[in-house]
């Protein structure tokens, strides 16, 4: 059986900025507003339950809106990332942008593309929550606005 969350009809998005170094169009700064979905595949338990929504959708909202109004920085990408005086430099190529620390995210991704920010939130998500034993198997989707993302899955137990 599955259970599914809709990110944009459950309110689980969030708006922020990034860029995609040696991606041509994306390597300018710019923005999305983004929604995070999931899919849980599993039995049901002995109450008929796969996973408790409400807890899932918690874990969900608390990732984005830890990432949300923020400048998203992958900390693994192939740009020099530097902090000092409460400010983030950021050089890749020919740019150099500096932002205030607190308007930046750094994450532990590549890139801050659709497909590395999915990957991050389905570990962040296994993370947050204890997933229950009936659970095979949970699918993250990061939406860069309506109908178009990325989606990665994840094996269980």
């Amino acid at each position: 059986m599955k259970v599914k969350v809709d990110g944009w009809r459950s309110h689980i998005v969030f708006s922020s900025a990034h860029f995609i170094p040696d991606y041509e169009r994306c390597g300018r700064l710019h923005g999305h507003s983004y929604a995070i979905h999931a899919v849980v595949e599993g039995e049901a338990d002995e109450m008929g339950i796969v996973i408790d929504f409400g807890e899932l959708k918690r874990a969900m909202k608390k990732i984005a809106d830890e990432i949300d109004h923020h400048m998203i920085v992958p900390e693994k990408g192939e740009i020099e990332i530097s902090r000092s005086n409460g400010e983030v430099e950021i050089i890749f190529g020919k740019k150099r942008y500096v932002f205030p620390e607190e308007d930046c995210i750094i994450l532990p991704i590549d890139s801050s593309s659709a497909e590395s920010l999915a990957s991050y939130v389905l570990e962040r998500i296994i993370e947050e929550m204890k997933m229950p034993e009936n659970v095979r198997e949970i699918e993250v989707g990061i939406d860069e606005g309506y109908g178009q993302g990325a989606w990665i899955s994840k094996k269980m137990g």
